[in-house]
């Protein structure tokens, strides 16, 4: 059982147990799936009541905070009992691309060339993990949702918002990717 739970699951079979996953909040307790508002819920949760933003009835909505913290240990479950002895698989086109751009270590999920614990202190580490964590931080708050609850919750609902919040996240990304990544890579 754990060498089936260890391998990639194809996208047609997570990507439908992903889908269910509205359907069944909706059914089971009229929720809107979604990960930013926890956070929310945690300050409401642990900051005075005098803030207007977080002066709401947090504990109505705890169901969301279980659910991160599952997450949470879902993934280090995964990330320690599950984990995959082969090596990560990239198309080539792309392992191409990052090397040219200085990525060589392909060892681990997230390249330690980017995250690396010695690349924390440098300025391509502060761009990349305390800028970009900003960043990632207020467009959620400006979007309005996450891309999980936009592209998921939101366009199974046929909400426009959710539709613009998801091509924008989309457009930004293949920015980011194609010209704002080797920017970078130049500059540092």
């Amino acid at each position: 059982m754990l060498d089936f739970l260890s391998q990639p699951w194809p996208w047609y079979v997570a990507g439908v147990l992903i889908g269910l996953t509205v359907p069944a909040l909706l059914i089971l307790g009229n929720k809107s799936f979604g990960i930013s508002s926890s956070l929310r819920h945690v300050c409401a949760a642990c900051l005075p009541a005098g803030i207007p933003f977080f002066n709401y009835n947090w504990k109505k909505e705890i169901w969301n905070l279980f659910f991160v913290v599952g997450v949470g240990l879902g993934g280090f479950i995964a990330a320690t009992l599950l984990t995959n002895p082969e090596p990560i698989q990239i198309a080539a086109q792309t392992k191409a691309d990052l090397q040219q751009l200085g990525v060589t270590d392909f060892s681990s999920l997230l390249p330690a060339d980017l995250f690396g614990v010695d690349q924390i202190f440098t300025l391509k580490g502060l761009i990349f993990m305390v800028l970009g964590g900003f960043l990632v931080g207020f467009g959620t708050r400006w979007a309005g949702g996450c891309t999980s609850g936009h592209a998921i919750m939101g366009l199974s609902n046929l909400q426009f918002p959710s539709l613009v919040a998801t091509i924008s996240f989309m457009v930004g990304g293949f920015v980011s990717t194609w010209f704002l990544l080797p920017l970078i890579f130049k500059l540092f």
